[in-house]
């Protein structure tokens, strides 16, 4: 996984606690040992002689001296990761209900890299003032459509920021295939690609019952369900469908309320935007190798394990 050299540095701090002594010292001197090896099977250079070196500064000098060596060796591995390592580039598609927007955080918390929203970024440049933040702002203000151009300004500006460092996830972009190979563009001129995109794939019918049965609390935007999370005020209508009166929030009590576009018909019209848009997305990137199907009709359990497994590389 790409996180491996991340996960290294971590648990080397891990076993190099401040004031470890006697057995405690004998320990962060192997765990500067370990990580030569680890680094070693990562393709990372070593130098065998400061390793050594940090081992007997271990043993022979206490535990302040093996500290300080292994923060030198946590700091060569960073440079070493930030320097060499590609960094992971995905992208996260699925239609409305397939499951991404439950996935995406788990994969943002598992391999410590944002999520990044264009409609975020774009707030986010217009706010700041900065050069292509201000293109947006004028265009906005005469009621005109941000391009596919300062789009992909706002995106190169964001990327560059640290904690993009090892890696980010796009989100909502890119729409078009026109957009992804602008993206691909862009991206190639710092010598980088998109190395992941994960399509959640689930039956029309599924999306259906996930998206119909939605029910929203507008104040804190918790979320319900009637079939899966079902509020503790659902009432049922003869026609076993709940009543809208009797949707509450369970903390606050508030009225609950369904999005307009949380319907079968809007769901439809959805569904044919996506196919149209999105599909060719994949049909682009597919010839790369780097498209991962998830079946996002399983239960949320197992799409977690998919993902996960499907998050290492060498994985199809």
């Amino acid at each position: 996984m790409f996180g491996r050299g991340a996960m290294a540095t971590r648990a080397l701090r891990a076993r190099l606690p401040r004031g470890a002594v006697g057995c405690g010292t004998l320990a962060a001197g192997g765990a500067a040992l370990a990580l030569s090896q680890q680094e070693k099977s990562t393709r990372c250079d070593v130098d065998a002689t400061s390793v050594g070196a940090g081992f007997a500064g271990g043993l022979l000098t206490g535990g302040f001296a093996a500290y300080f060596m292994g923060k030198c060796k946590v700091a060569e591995v960073e440079e070493k990761y930030s320097t060499y390592w590609p960094r992971k580039i995905m992208m996260v598609f699925g239609a409305p209900g397939a499951g991404k927007g439950t996935q995406g955080p788990r994969i943002v918390e598992m391999l410590g890299i944002p999520q990044l929203s264009t409609g975020d970024m774009l707030r986010e440049a217009v706010a700041a003032g900065t050069e292509v933040g201000k293109k947006a702002k004028e265009v906005m203000a005469a009621g005109g459509l941000v391009s596919d151009e300062i789009v992909i300004g706002i995106i190169a500006d964001r990327i560059k920021a640290d904690d993009c460092k090892s890696g980010f996830i796009l989100d909502g972009f890119p729409r078009t295939q026109a957009q992804a190979e602008a993206l691909d563009k862009m991206l190639a001129q710092s010598g980088e690609a998109v190395s992941l995109v994960m399509a959640f794939d689930v039956d029309p019918a599924v999306l259906e019952e996930r998206v119909c049965g939605r029910w929203i609390d507008k104040a804190s935007g918790r979320s319900y369900h009637v079939k899966y999370a079902p509020p503790k005020s659902m009432k049922l209508g003869a026609d076993g469908k709940p009543i809208p009166e009797s949707m509450k929030d369970d903390i606050s009590g508030d009225k609950l309320f369904q999005r307009p576009d949380d319907t079968a018909e809007a769901l439809t019209k959805r569904l044919d935007g996506y196919k149209k848009q999105t599909v060719p997305i994949l049909d682009h990137y597919a010839p790369k190798g780097i498209v991962k199907r998830i079946d996002g009709g399983a239960p949320i359990n197992n799409v977690w394990a998919e993902v996960k497994a499907k998050l290492c590389n060498g994985t199809k």
